[in-house]
């Protein structure tokens, strides 16, 4: 059973009419049509703008989120995080009311499933903006 010790928040970087479904194909696709070609996705929990939470990898496996911190970490994502309508695609917390209150009810139910764990956003562990918000801050009561 693997350790976790990182609970780290995404986004996914992209439109928020796209669903999980949308997501893992993009991460699993082959890069000859289109995709990032990775076995597993990167995220082990998307939330989408609706606030329905979809598992996409168990939490035994590792999934791509964090170069060099995949194996003791849960990656939870929600669907949005740049502004689309602008070319250059900056990073603007665009969370819905409801992804915010799933992303908060499933922290907090990970939190209890692995309690010395730490709530991270990409950002904490990358040169990235990803989740386009201060988990770290956000999350600091759960």
């Amino acid at each position: 059973m693997r350790k976790i010790t990182l609970i780290v928040v995404h986004c996914t970087a992209g439109p928020q009419s796209q669903c999980a479904a949308d997501i893992v194909r993009y991460h699993t696709l082959p890069r000859r049509r289109g995709g990032l070609g990775w076995s597993t996705p990167g995220y082990h929990y998307i939330v989408e703008p609706s606030g329905y939470v979809a598992q996409v990898v168990p939490d035994w496996d590792i999934a791509n989120g964090v170069k060099g911190h995949n194996e003791h970490a849960i990656h939870v994502a929600y669907v949005g995080g740049v502004d689309t309508s602008r070319r250059d695609l900056p990073a603007v917390d665009n969370r819905t009311e409801a992804q915010k209150l799933a992303l908060r009810s499933l922290l907090g139910r990970l939190r209890r499933d692995y309690p010395s764990a730490r709530i991270v956003g990409h950002r904490n562990l990358a040169r990235k903006a990803c989740p386009s918000f201060d988990a770290m801050k956000e999350y600091a009561d759960l």
